[in-house]
């Protein structure tokens, strides 16, 4: 992804990768704790263990999606207002 500034899109692909490998070791601890007791109960703590990972993924995700809306909408912003002084 091209974000404006070097240093933005690697802070953000840092964090993004940062919530991907918290989601993963949570998943992982959660389940091998589980794992004496079942199972099900070490898949269910796998799945308990990696949400705060993937809700960071998900917020750092939206934060991404709007950031290339706000840039699609600068640029048909500057593209109807070459329009309207060009018509006038």
């Amino acid at each position: 992804m091209k974000l404006s500034s070097p240093l933005l899109s690697f802070l953000v692909n840092f964090l993004l990768g940062a919530s991907w490998a918290f989601a993963f070791a949570g998943a992982t601890i959660f389940f091998y704790i589980f794992l004496e007791i079942a199972i099900f109960y070490a898949i269910f703590g796998a799945l308990l263990g990696a949400l705060p990972g993937l809700f960071f993924v998900l917020l750092i995700e939206y934060f991404l999606i709007k950031h290339e809306q706000l840039t699609e909408l600068r640029k048909q912003t500057k593209l109807l207002e070459e329009l309207v002084t060009k018509s006038l």
